[in-house]
């Protein structure tokens, strides 16, 4: 007797029921979709083991039909730096906050390691990692996939740690009386509260790693020269050839891959992330669910797939790791008295030690003449990075708080504004050029704005994340008691954004000092232009391969930004999160 005649379904029928019951049409085409790009990034990672003699003697075509694998090439190193740059702001964030003493340590040398341009990073990181994986294409991809993570981390990091420093002391408190432990307090608290900086800064970061991909891959540094396959490559050289169509047909390319990540990826976490807005609500206005988690939740294999992941991180997040945030280690008043002052004598004494094997280096290896002229050439390019910055700040803060306040104006402009932001910036420069030769135009004024095309986003990103982060129970008082004008600015509004401005003003400046050294020598074929600036200085000595020039410029650069945070930025920062505070 058969399955059938004893009531049984049989096989083929068994399957389809299940199949009805646990796989719909939208799985079977999502997973589909899935395999392909699956089966696409395998073979792309693939030739990360082949040699780089294959890279180095095939050029980078120009032809249209090159640019989908460029494409995908591109777009999976910026991902894995963007990963990487996630996992570097849990951690450098977290005990920068938390920690007082590592703070003091931490926050400076983030002022250096996002004021050390790109260019100097370059002269000494492919060198390592060629070094690493000798006559492999991996070490280039390694090199090139640094490159970026210095584009994309620094703004990520300032922006969870200002999101620490801000939580409401309510909140911290409710921490202490649940007993939540120092992991807990991590993923229930700290992170829910940084969301909304971590969506806006990651659409940033991906954004600015645009700008940087020229450089990530086509890495010339003194007679070392790696070029690999991707839409920054193509870039570079259809400048270098002057090649009008290949530039636009690499811009298309871009805008499709930009599109279709913010779909998939930032349009969905950017409606998840109105969840985590302080005071809970909307503000009054509905935001429009994404067609593409709409999608998600039509289907059934997939929705249970992600049902039971985000289950299992729910569980991973409530472990007991670590001790409970409000217990102390016992230590007698004295004894942490004692301890302070002798750390804060070997923060000193490294300091001073640091200091006198700087100054006899310097000493030793360079004329003053030249390091006092290095020092004046920085000081030129830091009036071009503040004149800049301001002239950002005026048009993009009152744009940026109009947009924030309303979800939908900033779910709408969200992917404008990651176009405009990830538009390479240096395909102006041939503009810029040809109309500076042309008119007979003095270089070292008419080549300033080249430095803030690409920066000034970051202000409009943080602006928006901190706008759309205001709780909604503040708007609605001020709308109740109608409050408005320059009383709503000054008393709400500024001080409501203080803190996301401040991180985007800080990461804008960095950038700006990074741009300055593709801005203050721009080429478009065989015609360059140089302005007198740190960021020319450091790019010719990059040309030449001059070692000694590339570190004294980025020890300057260095120098003077540190200075600019310690001086300026710092103390806002601090004002801001002691007297600005939601709480």
């Amino acid at each position: 007797m058969n399955d059938r005649q004893q009531g049984f379904p049989s096989q083929p029928e068994l399957f389809s029921s299940l199949g009805q019951r646990y796989v719909n049409s939208a799985d079977v085409l999502l997973l589909v979709c899935v395999a392909a790009c699956a089966i696409a990034a395998g073979a792309a990672v693939r030739h990360m083991l082949g040699p780089l003699a294959a890279v180095t003697a095939t050029p980078v075509h120009l032809e249209f039909s090159y640019l989908p694998g460029y494409a995908l090439r591109t777009t999976l190193r910026m991902f894995a730096a963007l990963g990487v740059s996630l996992v570097f702001t849990f951690c450098y964030a977290t005990l920068a906050a938390r920690s007082a003493r590592a703070r003091q340590i931490l926050i400076p040398l983030l002022d250096v390691l996002q004021s050390v341009p790109i260019l100097g990073f370059l002269a000494f990181t492919v060198t390592f990692f060629l070094a690493l994986f000798p006559g492999r294409i991996l070490g280039g991809e390694l090199a090139a996939i640094f490159t970026i993570f210095t584009s994309q981390a620094w703004n990520m990091t300032l922006g969870m740690y200002q999101s620490l420093r801000a939580v409401p002391s309510e909140l911290d408190e409710a921490a202490r009386c649940f007993g939540l432990t120092s992991w807990q307090k991590f993923w229930r608290l700290d992170v829910p509260c940084a969301v909304p900086s971590l969506v806006w800064n990651a659409m940033m970061s991906m954004a600015g790693g645009w700008f940087m991909v020229v450089y990530s891959e086509s890495i010339s540094v003194g007679n070392t020269e790696v070029v690999l396959p991707g839409i920054g490559s193509y870039v570079g050289r259809a400048i270098d050839q002057k090649d009008i169509a290949a530039i636009g047909a690499a811009i298309a390319a871009m805008m499709a891959v930009i599109l279709l990540y913010d779909q998939l990826l930032f349009r969905p976490l950017a409606a998840w992330a109105t969840r985590f807005r302080l005071g809970g609500g909307d503000g009054g206005v509905q935001v429009v669910e994404p067609w593409f988690l709409r999608f998600l939740r039509r289907t059934r294999l997939i929705s249970s797939f992600g049902d039971a992941l985000f289950l299992a991180a729910r569980k991973i997040s409530y472990l007991k790791l670590g001790r409970a945030v409000g217990v102390a280690r016992p230590s007698s008043s004295s004894g942490s008295g004692v301890s302070e002052w002798l750390w804060r004598g070997f923060l000193v004494v490294v300091f001073l030690a640091a200091l006198f094997l700087v100054g006899r280096y310097t000493y030793e290896t360079y004329a003053m003449a030249e390091v006092g002229h290095v020092f004046v050439l920085g000081g030129i390019t830091m009036l071009r990075v503040m004149s800049m910055l301001l002239l950002a700040s005026v048009i993009w803060v009152p744009l940026g708080v109009w947009l924030g306040l309303d979800p939908v104006r900033a779910r709408r402009a969200q992917l404008a504004a990651q176009y405009c932001a990830a538009f390479p910036a240096n395909l102006f420069f041939p503009v810029f050029v040809v109309g500076i030769v042309h008119f007979n135009l003095v270089p070292d004024v008419w080549l300033t704005p080249l430095m803030i095309l690409g920066a000034q986003w970051y202000i409009l990103f943080n602006v928006i994340a901190g706008a759309s982060s205001l709780p909604a129970e503040l708007l609605e008082v001020c709308r109740s008691l109608n409050v408005r004008g320059w009383f709503w600015w000054r008393r709400v509004l500024l001080p409501g954004i203080m803190p996301y401005y401040l991180v985007g003003a800080v990461a804008a400046a960095g950038g700006a000092w990074n741009a300055a050294i593709a801005s203050e020598m721009a080429q478009w074929g065989d015609v360059t232009l140089v302005a007198h600036g740190l960021g020319a200085y450091i790019a010719q000595a990059t040309l030449r391969g001059d070692i000694n020039q590339i570190g004294l410029g980025t020890v300057i650069m260095c120098v003077l930004v540190m200075l600019l945070n310690t001086l300026f930025w710092r103390p806002l920062s601090d004002f801001a999160a002691r007297r600005l505070k939601l709480n």
